[in-house]
């Protein structure tokens, strides 16, 4: 008995850590493409808007910023699939990071009232930055695969220390504009091939009055065509060996 409980904890063991090291299971896709990227500064390219003579601390604001927009969306778009949690993980990184949230805004503000020359110039600008940023997010071709990466990411987001929202986003935008790229199924793949549908020639001159087929003028009725399959099997049959081969 005391031998069998312990082959039973063993498998249970074996059975527990081998869910905890295989992939999570996807709401969309047997295996999704892996979009992670590297992490940022906030001058790279296609992060979004440019911040011109921006500090360090502006440029992580406003890819906080980005991640916040970001995660925002997906809380309205995703909503099709309740089990990604978008909705609930937005709000929670609402309440938990709301301190560095408001410090986010502030640098912001301060960065675009001190690039414009008043301060309803910067109010303007910073509307429009707002604006832009929530455009960049439109998932219409990639919306599984965003709101998969959001999700993934929202939760990270309400895991991570307070302070550190800043620091998620630089390594994780990169990741999240890469979702935006359409995607499908990647253990199983597919090719989709044109089928060119074929039809015989159906002009006047090809055929007389009594629907025969001319050949004089249109040459030989050659449909329906030989299936590419059938021709292949042809070509890939070994000829036979000759009388010199066998000697």
């Amino acid at each position: 008995m005391t031998l069998l409980r312990t082959a039973l904890a063993l498998g249970g063991a074996a059975i527990g850590l081998m869910a905890a090291t295989a992939p999570a299971s996807a709401q969309f896709f047997l295996r999704s493409h892996d979009f992670r990227g590297d992490a940022v500064t906030g001058v790279e390219a296609n992060l979004g808007q440019t911040l011109p003579d921006a500090t360090p601390a502006e440029l992580r604001a406003a890819m906080a910023w980005n991640m916040r927009a970001a995660l925002n969306v997906a809380a309205l778009q995703c909503q099709f699939e309740p089990t990604l949690l978008t909705r609930e993980n937005y709000n929670a990184i609402l309440l938990d990071h709301k301190d560095e949230l408001a410090n986010v805004f502030t640098t912001l503000t301060k960065y675009f009232t001190r690039t414009n020359k008043t301060v309803k110039a910067g109010q303007n600008a910073l509307d429009q930055f707002g604006t832009r940023t929530y455009s960049t997010f439109a998932t219409v071709a990639a919306q599984f695969n965003f709101c998969q990466t959001a999700s993934e990411i929202g939760r990270d987001a309400i895991f991570a220390p307070r302070g550190g929202f800043g620091d998620l986003a630089l390594s994780r935008i990169r990741e999240l504009r890469n979702s935006l790229t359409p995607y499908g199924e990647q253990h199983f793949t597919r090719v989709l091939g044109r089928d060119y549908a074929s039809k015989p020639r159906f002009d006047p001159i090809c055929w007389n009055k009594k629907g025969e087929w001319v050949t004089k003028k249109c040459g030989a009725f050659a449909w329906p065509p030989v299936a590419p399959t059938a021709a292949v099997a042809v070509a890939a049959t070994p000829p036979a060996p000759t009388e010199t081969a066998l000697r």
